[in-house]
């Protein structure tokens, strides 16, 4: 509602109205130009605009200036309202005030034509703030935030994977005292480790140097990941990793620590994921490990890899499954099957971490750990192929002698006290390749367990044994490479000693 309105002070009227009645609506507006930057909409007959840029029309009922009875003030004179209500034209008034100071902020430019427009983007850089770096930042942020959410996106669908396949394994496992025990003790475990694993995730998910999921097949789990060295200069040697997790939980991100530290070192890595039990079998893992290694071999020299200095690393059951692959290959150029992609010959060496080689002697071993017999004889296809997939079983047989002359020289890593894969298990299989004249060798570390040499030693950081004796092999096979003189930071600290003892303690490995 309009409330009525007075003219500042008191003054004498000439005219008969009476300033008290309510001041009407006018019945249309007009546009009132008060600058060549500002337009207000302002009621007919009521205001008009002074030369000033100050409103000091009087306020309705109240003659114009110049007219019979005016009032002429003078000094620049205010509207004021009474005290129902604040009026409407103070309101304008003061927009109007504020706009006159302030014209760049209210200035409407009119659309220019596209010929104007790239005119203007190209004089831009030439001027303070000039569009074409704000549309380069603009663009930047952009392309970051298409790629966060990208990496979101992969991440949860990876997630979503691993989910599933652990559902299918608990309605395939059951319950048992044993199975809940080694769960529990399980979720301690990675409990303690947490601060590392944080760290270790954020650098598998956002760095730079990591190329996840690389097609090599075409299975769900035929993807590899590629840590590559942040020096580009030459080709660089390769390590080809296959991961553990006891054929039922390996994944390719488990070897993100081992990749980030080989690529410090001038190595380039591919850490190869296959189908586990229940989606596959133990013949489906060699052949996805076989695949993989067959894609390395042809196409990493297309990510800054020599395919000439290629090295097959296997941990825990992935050390079982690389082995498994290589005797099966070498068998396969012998003549006894049809020959892949790939060649033994193009493996500069193997190196076994924590590995079990002759799985007629771990059925009982594993039944008692939790891995019960049924299930584990499910994984190898059945009792009657555990020589088939033992790679000591098969040096000693003899149909097999002419493919260990094949084999590239054979490294083998064991802790003294990892209950999970006895220490036995290298020692056997590395007595058993010497004797047949194979090239083996074998680094026995006293009291650690079977994961110290993969996860707690590098967690530790500092000086990591088993990754200088890889490394050491690898740069010794390339004396001229610049690998050798690469300045390698210390490996800090990722967990503090008491969570990694603790860790040690209620290890389910």
């Amino acid at each position: 509602m309009w409330g009525p309105c007075y003219y500042g002070p008191p003054v004498s009227l000439t005219l008969g109205e009476d300033p008290s009645l309510p001041c009407r609506r006018p019945p249309e507006r007009r546009r009132i130009t008060t600058s060549p930057r500002m337009q207000h909409i302002l009621p007919s007959g009521d205001l008009a605009v002074a030369c000033s840029g100050r409103y000091s029309r009087p306020p309705c009922g109240l003659p114009r200036a110049g007219s019979a009875g005016a009032v002429t003030p003078t000094r620049p004179r205010e509207y004021r309202t009474s005290p129902a209500g604040l009026s409407v034209v103070t309101m304008q008034v003061e927009l109007a005030d504020r706009a006159a100071a302030r014209p760049s902020e209210t200035e409407e430019t009119p659309p220019s034509s596209p010929a104007a427009a790239a005119s203007a983007a190209e004089d831009a850089p030439l001027l303070p703030g000039g569009g074409v770096r704000r549309r380069a930042v603009s663009e930047r942020f952009r392309q970051r935030s298409g790629s966060f959410r990208r990496e979101v996106r992969r991440a949860a669908a990876e997630t979503f994977l691993l989910t599933r396949l652990t559902l299918i394994l608990l309605r395939y496992l059951g319950i048992g005292y044993r199975w809940i025990r080694q769960f529990l003790a399980l979720c301690c475990y990675t409990f303690l480790l947490m601060p590392g694993f944080i760290q270790v995730v954020y650098y598998y998910f956002f760095s730079s140097q990591v190329c996840r999921s690389v097609v090599y097949g075409e299975q769900p789990r035929n993807r590899l990941d590629l840590y590559i060295p942040t020096d580009k200069t030459g080709l660089k040697p390769v390590v080809a990793f296959v991961t553990g997790g006891a054929w039922i939980i390996g994944y390719k991100g488990w070897g993100a620590l081992l990749g980030r530290r080989l690529a410090e070192r001038g190595i380039l890595v591919a850490c190869i994921d296959y189908r586990n039990f229940p989606q596959g079998t133990i013949g489906d893992m060699v052949e996805d490990a076989s695949q993989g290694i067959a894609f390395v071999c042809n196409n990493i020299a297309s990510y800054g890899g020599d395919p000439e200095r290629i090295y097959l690393v296997g941990q825990s059951a992935g050390a079982h499954i690389a082995a498994c692959t290589l005797f099966h290959q070498a068998i396969k150029e012998c003549g006894e099957g049809d020959a892949s992609t790939w060649s033994v010959a193009q493996l500069k060496a193997y190196f076994g971490i924590s590995g079990g080689y002759n799985l007629l002697n771990l059925v009982d071993h594993f039944h008692k750990r939790g891995l019960y017999r049924s299930i584990f004889l499910s994984i190898m296809e059945g009792e009657e192929s555990l020589q088939k997939f033992s790679p000591q079983v098969m040096v000693n047989d003899s149909a097999a002698m002419s493919a260990i002359s094949l084999l590239p020289r054979i490294f083998l890593f064991h802790g003294t006290s990892d209950y999970s894969i006895p220490s036995v298990e290298s020692e056997a299989f590395v007595d058993a390749l010497q004797q047949h004249g194979a090239k083996a060798d074998l680094f026995l570390y006293e009291g650690k367990t079977h994961t110290d040499l993969f996860l707690q030693d590098p967690l530790r950081g500092g000086r990591d044994k088993l990754l200088e004796e890889i490394v050491t092999v690898i740069q010794n096979d390339n004396p001229d490479t610049s690998a050798q003189h690469l300045v390698v930071p210390v490996a800090r600290r990722l967990v503090p000693e008491f969570m990694l003892k603790l860790a040690g303690r209620v290890s389910p490995f």
